[in-house]
């Protein structure tokens, strides 16, 4: 597609990580047939409070949305930062609207210091403890580290929501070229219990449910239970594990589950354990969950050859590769890390990056 003109998708998928590309390249999208089948058609609440967001996140960007709902055109202006406040609807927690800004924040003009109140921890996405912990470390891989944090002020469960977050991140000129195809030996679990507007020993209970799994194969285990009392801890009860396991390279694996109704905290922590031995045994540098993040910021590195090891591409992984060679024209070569084993699951993702330098920020 030649430059300057708009992008155009259809449907309501995968809207968050488009729009993230459309802002960063400077590109028009136009996305139509949002839903247009459906009995409630169109935008729903939190998809346009994600594009209020980044209309605070963003400066002289026009959104334009149909009378419908089901056709937005976005013109993206230059990315601001600043302090900023954002209340999330209590469809989907601030995981949702985090993700897209974590692609955009150190691009920015000034620091991003982001204040999200809602829903903390949920099942769809990712939740605060997990970005904490596994989200802003894979962006410390791309030299984005001073002055990186993401505080959990009140912890919010569903449905009442009630938690607040404040992310912090700094902004950089280029970010580097990754180069991370050891995957090493996993050599620590750490992992963090918090049960909020229950019994406390809920969190206790969740913990040594783990280990009973754990311990079988790894002696450097610290699960930590996070107690939040009072106004700290939301309007509604819940509880969750979040759990990272991280090995000799520091390639960070997670996984999380949280409450249901009549679920004890033994069988979610069985869960969460499955997962991320399931998720370990994948192999790979990179998680599931972060691949996209991941190849973004290498599509964005200097003008050299980065180089990732990860596991199979998720469908949505997939879809995000097609939609980066829409914006930046820039495609990847994959190829299995040993040619000798057709059926390794394990690919190595190289790109040249496209030099991206982030015009924005003030020049001191």
């Amino acid at each position: 597609m030649a430059a300057g003109s708009v992008v155009q998708y259809s449907g309501h998928k995968y809207l968050r990580h488009r729009l993230a590309l459309s802002i960063i390249s400077g590109k028009p999208i136009k996305i139509g047939n949002i839903r247009s089948e459906d009995k409630n058609p169109g935008l729903r609440d939190f998809e346009i409070s994600l594009l209020r967001l980044l209309e605070k996140v963003t400066n002289g960007t026009v959104i334009e949305i149909s009378v419908t709902g089901t056709a937005i055109l976005l013109k993206p202006g230059i990315i601001a930062g600043g302090p900023l406040v954002h209340d999330c609807p209590l469809s989907r927690s601030v995981g949702y609207f985090l993700e897209p800004v974590i692609m955009l924040a150190p691009f920015a003009k000034r620091p991003v210091q982001l204040t999200l109140r809602g829903i903390t921890t949920d099942d769809h996405d990712l939740s605060a403890d997990l970005i904490r912990t596994v989200t802003l470390p894979h962006l410390q891989l791309f030299g984005i580290s001073e002055g990186l944090e993401l505080r959990i002020k009140k912890r919010g469960a569903p449905p009442g929501g009630g938690g607040e977050v404040q992310f912090l991140c700094p902004i950089v000129k280029q970010v580097k070229t990754l180069n991370f195809v050891e995957p090493g030996k996993i050599k620590r679990i750490r992992g963090i219990a918090h049960a909020v507007r229950v019994n406390p020993q809920f969190s206790n209970r969740m913990i040594e449910a783990a280990r009973s799994i754990l311990n079988r194969y790894i002696p450097d285990i610290y699960l930590h239970s996070d107690v939040y009392k009072g106004e700290e801890s939301g309007k509604s009860p819940g509880y969750a594990l979040s759990l990272l396991a991280e090995s000799t390279t520091s390639a960070l694996f997670c996984s999380e589950v949280t409450s249901k109704p009549g679920v004890a905290p033994e069988d979610i922590a069985l869960q969460a354990t499955r997962a991320i031995l399931s998720e370990i045994s994948k192999g790979g540098c990179v998680d599931q969950k972060h691949q996209s993040l991941v190849l973004l910021m290498m599509v964005l590195g200097s003008e050299d050859v980065g180089r990732c090891r990860m596991s199979q591409p998720t469908p949505r992984t997939i879809q995000f590769l097609r939609d980066i060679r829409d914006f930046f024209g820039t495609s990847f070569k994959i190829v299995s890390v040993d040619p000798t084993k057709p059926d390794s699951s394990n690919l190595l993702y190289s790109c040249y990056g496209v030099g991206h330098v982030n015009a924005n920020r003030d020049i001191a």
